[in-house]
């Protein structure tokens, strides 16, 4: 009875966690600095949602638009190596067929294995090329889908991120009560995801919590007084 199918996720859901930790983290502290920064200036709330709002906009197309121009130079250096490793093989041979056996001498296998497994591996070009690919230069094939997923992600969880700090401007009268609210929402909300991004890699929660918050409350900080030593000059 044949073994049903199984495919590896393992790769995609670290990408996406990735970019949804990058689009959050600067999604929660970029706007809120600029809020906060706009409440030292500012008398109006309607100002403050307007440049937010305007923020959120141009900062996720930006964000989105990096994460993917960072997945596609991800893919072409992977297609200008490959290219580069069968130009290789073709063309010095001796020199390829030795450095696969120095690999396999470096990963613990006896000279004799070695030369055994070289001979046989290198018989295949292909499977010769993606083995230098990933035990010479560590390089993984990237998934050229990847650019515009990272892309979304990145763009929409940096949306969601700035949302926050900025929904206490809606609720408020004036640009410093939105100030406040916003900082005591921002900063849990800074704890929480600095808690739960460290658990899941494997950093210590509570001082990645810590740092997270610390971090965004500097921002807001130097924004804030920035803009009242600008207003009162």
């Amino acid at each position: 009875m044949p073994l049903p199918s199984h495919r590896e996720q393992h790769l995609t859901s670290s990408a996406m966690l990735q970019d949804i930790v990058i689009g959050l983290s600067d999604g929660l502290t970029v706007p809120f600095a600029l809020a906060a920064g706009l409440s030292g200036a500012v008398q109006s709330s309607g100002l403050v949602i307007t440049a937010g709002l305007a923020e959120i906009v141009a900062g996720s197309i930006a964000m989105g638009l990096g994460g993917y121009l960072a997945g596609r130079t991800e893919v072409e250096h992977y297609a200008a190596e490959l290219a580069r490793e069968h130009a290789e093989v073709r063309t010095v041979p001796e020199v390829e067929q030795r450095e696969v056996l120095d690999l396999l001498i470096g990963m613990g296998l006896s000279a004799a294995t070695a030369d055994l497994a070289a001979r046989e591996l290198t018989q295949d070009p292909g499977q010769w090329v993606t083995f230098m690919m990933k035990y010479e230069l560590g390089l993984e094939k990237p998934d050229a889908r990847q650019a515009p997923k990272s892309a979304a992600t990145i763009a929409g969880a940096y949306a969601v991120g700035g949302l926050i700090p900025l929904s206490a401007y809606f609720l408020t009268a004036t640009p410093q009560q939105g100030l406040l609210w916003s900082g005591l929402i921002t900063l849990l909300c800074l704890l929480v995801f600095g808690y739960f991004k460290s658990r899941l890699t494997g950093q210590p929660p509570l001082p990645g919590a810590l740092k997270m918050a610390a971090t965004g409350a500097a921002a807001a900080g130097a924004a804030f007084y920035v803009a009242r030593l600008v207003q009162h000059h």
